[in-house]
């Protein structure tokens, strides 16, 4: 089994993983406050394991940092996080994306194809854009 590492924050909404990644300063984990806020679960903040068992990509915490999340100005915070959870969106931070994408993308995650979702992490609407985009993706995969 191939355990990756990756720089990325993930959070967990309904048991469907979500991975956070850009450079730093993109927003990861202030983005990842706002949906913890409405409801999703810290998986892991900074550095995320990407497992894989039984042929699907599953997120992990990092144990070093479990449970453990920057907020900008405010200092390094611990909360409550899950961990094992299936990854079923990525998504890509920091650069403005295209007003209406041609379709889907998908990016190759520790050897997987994932959904993938590019957009900006401050705009407002950004929790909103994500919790959307799982659902597409989610009804997408459903038969």
């Amino acid at each position: 089994m191939n355990v990756e590492l990756l720089h990325a924050t993930a959070i967990a909404i309904n048991g469907n993983g979500i991975l956070l990644s850009g450079p730093s300063g993109s927003g990861k984990s202030d983005l990842a406050l706002r949906l913890i806020d409405r409801g999703a679960t810290l998986i892991s903040d900074d550095g995320v394991l990407v497992d894989t068992i039984d042929a699907l990509p599953i997120l992990r915490t990092a144990p070093n940092i479990a449970g453990l999340i920057e907020m900008r100005g405010v200092g390094i915070v611990k909360m409550p996080f899950a961990d094992s959870i299936p990854l079923r969106l990525a998504v890509t931070l920091g650069k403005t994306p295209e007003r209406l994408p041609p379709g889907t993308f998908s990016a190759n995650i520790a050897g997987h194809n994932v959904s993938c979702l590019m957009l900006s992490a401050f705009e407002a609407s950004a929790p909103l854009k994500v919790e959307q985009a799982l659902r597409l993706c989610l009804e997408s995969d459903s038969p």
